[in-house]
């Protein structure tokens, strides 16, 4: 089932997720619901609270993004081909190697991209969809995916990473969004 996105706004954006364990309810079909509203709406990942689920997970596949770009471009990036995984209560363990600038969006956040300056490595521990406990370390394009999807169960936007005056700039249209007023053609939910 295609799940309604939470526009920029709401509080559940700005919270710390809760961790859960293996009673979580659902969990397998929540898993399946959030596949398919990140591929729905042409998202690279999904974090639990954009589908107003107040909890420590969330999906990425930046395969999708190598899939996206010309055959030269993808020797640029160490992490292709990408990769497909659940992260629950992930937490980060070191951000590694230098920062650079990136353009990001967010299905939170609707036509509104913007250059993000991030690690260009993030070891990170994680629980997969069996609870099995991983440490692992991802680097280029499918770290910057990973840590814009942590940020979201951290309570925080890649909007938080932009100068005040480019933030001030773009007041506008984020005002927009919170009310509704953004033309998305995926499904979204419009709440404080």
């Amino acid at each position: 089932m295609i799940l309604p996105i939470v526009a920029y706004g709401a509080q559940i954006l700005r919270k710390v997720s809760a961790p859960i364990d293996a009673s979580y309810p659902s969990l397998p079909k929540l898993l399946e619901d959030m596949w398919e509203t990140t591929y729905s709406s042409n998202g690279v990942g999904l974090a639990a609270p954009q589908i107003n689920k107040d909890i420590r997970l969330f999906v990425i596949d930046s395969a999708q993004i190598f899939e996206s770009l010309e055959p030269h471009e993808i020797g640029k990036y160490p992490d292709a081909p990408g990769v497909k995984k659940v992260f629950i209560n992930a937490k980060v363990v070191s951000l590694d190697g230098a920062v650079w600038s990136y353009n990001e969006g967010c299905l939170s956040i609707p036509n509104i991209r913007e250059d993000v300056p991030r690690h260009e490595i993030v070891t990170i521990e994680y629980q997969d969809e069996n609870f099995n406990t991983h440490t692992e370390t991802f680097n280029g394009i499918t770290a910057r995916v990973i840590l814009h999807e942590y940020d979201h169960i951290e309570g925080k936007l890649f909007i938080d990473y932009l100068k005040p005056l480019r933030k001030k700039l773009l007041q506008g249209k984020l005002n927009d969004i919170s009310k509704g007023k953004a033309r998305i053609d995926y499904k979204m939910i419009f709440i404080k």
